[in-house]
């Protein structure tokens, strides 16, 4: 059982190497520009989200300031 378990193993690593073989890895230049492109949106996004959150503080500020007059 032991035995068998190993030669499992083996080949599983030998399958596992065989593909890894066949990966197409990205070159510097693609990974810097898609990373541009993530922290480029992120920062998009943040900022929207800023924005958002500052019109619906001051609207539910503007709001309140009304009926406690």
């Amino acid at each position: 059982m032991a035995e068998e378990k190993k030669r499992d193993r083996g080949l599983w690593f030998r399958e596992m190497k065989s593909e890894m073989k066949k990966v197409v890895w990205p070159t510097r230049q693609t990974v810097l520009k898609n990373t541009g492109t993530v922290l480029l949106c992120s920062l998009l996004i943040g900022v929207c989200i800023w924005v958002f959150d500052f019109v619906a503080s001051s609207a539910v500020e503007m709001i309140l300031n009304v009926f406690n007059a």
